[in-house]
């Protein structure tokens, strides 16, 4: 099988990559292993947290001189800023409707009530709330994953007028007997399914003439949004949904969407595989073995990596070192295993800036050599902190469009 491109992992990064690289016409293959990190993320993509104070311009002006590793710092301010452009219009082509924008960043509503920096976000999950606004945090009877009582003490915290409330649903007594079983996902399944916009709607309606906005837990659409739209035309105040402990709906959503339309594109999705071995010539990758295609490997032009960091596997640390599994890259770390962690729990941890190590354009290293045509993007790269510098889907996106956007330009190039 032959390809323009084969990219390694089905995250958001490989998403992004894939569905950039197969509306420029170009073949186009993902492989992945299995579920990806957005099956347990919000659904929600951060840029780069800043105070109102500063222009993300200045933001990313500052990080390039004091984070030079940083991949907004290696491929430079005007990229990102076109990338998270980009990464806008092909959410939106691809149906997903999403609040934000990169000169409005906004606050979500986190599941445990706090306020959370974020670029975009789902078009049903909770802003902020608003200077007065009363607001009924509603739990469903049985449903552990979301606590109606924390969100709401929290949003006290914060000035919003928030009381805790709680709804029960029959329908869902299937699942009540198996504390395992009743989960956002499995809740999804059973509220999607026939006509449950009745029921739902009988529950909510009481609350909905007493407030004048509903929070409940994400848990239902799963395909779509269409329950939430027929709610929110239904009752007399608006209803916003706070993702809840993993698995995320919002996000199996998100992943599920992106898939689609990849596939739709043409490109050709590869599931339950994972890479044997990567064939190089020099500095230049000709082909890639998978577990289920044995000796047919994938030949291809170019290659990217968007395995993830430790949680996707796409890094493994040992006792020594931490590397990276499927070619042995060249990995940025902190030498001495004592030096991986800070002693404070709750400061940031110097591991989570280890990975791949890779020039402005991208392309991985081995033994210090760049690749020609191997390049790596998203969680998997090196020089950031996803979580304390808000940045985690921003990486993912900005990384994954810059290498479409250089596979694209090369394949003119080449014959």
């Amino acid at each position: 099988m032959k390809f323009d491109t084969v990219i390694i992992g089905g995250g958001l990064a490989g998403l992004l990559c894939g569905l950039e690289l197969t509306r420029q016409g170009l073949r186009c293959a993902i492989i992945s292993r299995g579920q990806s990190g957005l099956h347990f993320s919000s659904g929600s993509l951060d840029l780069l947290t800043r105070s109102s104070e500063i222009s993300l311009d200045a933001a990313l002006e500052r990080l390039a001189a004091t984070e030079p590793t940083h991949p907004y710092s290696l491929i430079g301010k005007t990229a990102v800023l076109a990338c998270a452009h980009q990464t806008e219009a092909l959410l939106s082509e691809c149906g997903i409707a999403m609040q934000g924008s990169v000169e409005q960043p906004h606050q979500r509503i986190t599941p445990i009530g706090t306020l959370r920096q974020a670029w975009l976000t789902s078009e049903d999950i909770a802003l902020a709330p608003e200077k007065g606004e009363r607001i009924a945090v509603v739990g469903i009877s049985g449903f552990l994953d979301f606590q109606s009582h924390l969100a709401a003490a929290s949003l006290r915290k914060s000035g919003a007028n928030a009381e805790a409330l709680e709804i029960e649903l029959p329908q869902l007594d299937i699942l009540r007997d198996n504390a395992s079983e009743f989960r956002s996902v499995n809740l999804a399944r059973v509220l999607d399914g026939g006509n449950q916009a009745q029921s739902l709607l009988a529950a909510l309606l009481p609350i909905a003439k007493q407030y004048d906005r509903i929070l409940m837990p994400a848990c239902f659409g799963l395909q779509d949004n269409s329950l939430w739209r027929a709610l929110n035309e239904s009752l007399p105040c608006p209803l916003s949904l706070l993702p809840t402990l993993p698995p995320s709906v919002p996000g199996i959503r998100l992943n599920a969407a992106l898939q689609r339309q990849f596939i739709k594109n043409g490109g050709v999705w590869l599931a339950g595989d994972a890479v044997t071995d990567v064939s190089h010539s020099g500095q230049s990758v000709n082909a890639i073995s998978t577990r289920n295609h044995g000796e047919i490997p994938l030949r291809t032009r170019f290659a990217v990596l968007a395995s993830g960091s430790f949680f996707s596997g796409g890094l493994v640390a040992s006792r020594q070192d931490v590397s990276e599994p499927v070619l042995g890259l060249d990995v940025l770390q902190t030498s001495g295993r004592e030096n991986w962690t800070s002693r404070d729990f709750f400061e940031p941890q110097p591991w989570q800036r280890f990975g791949v190590k890779t020039d402005n354009a991208l392309r991985a290293s081995l033994n210090g050599q760049p690749f020609n045509n191997f390049f790596a993007i998203g969680g998997v790269l090196g020089g950031f902190d996803g979580l304390s510098q808000g940045c985690a889907g921003g990486v993912s996106a900005v990384t994954a469009l810059y290498v479409a956007r250089q596979i694209t330009e090369l394949s003119g190039e080449q014959p």
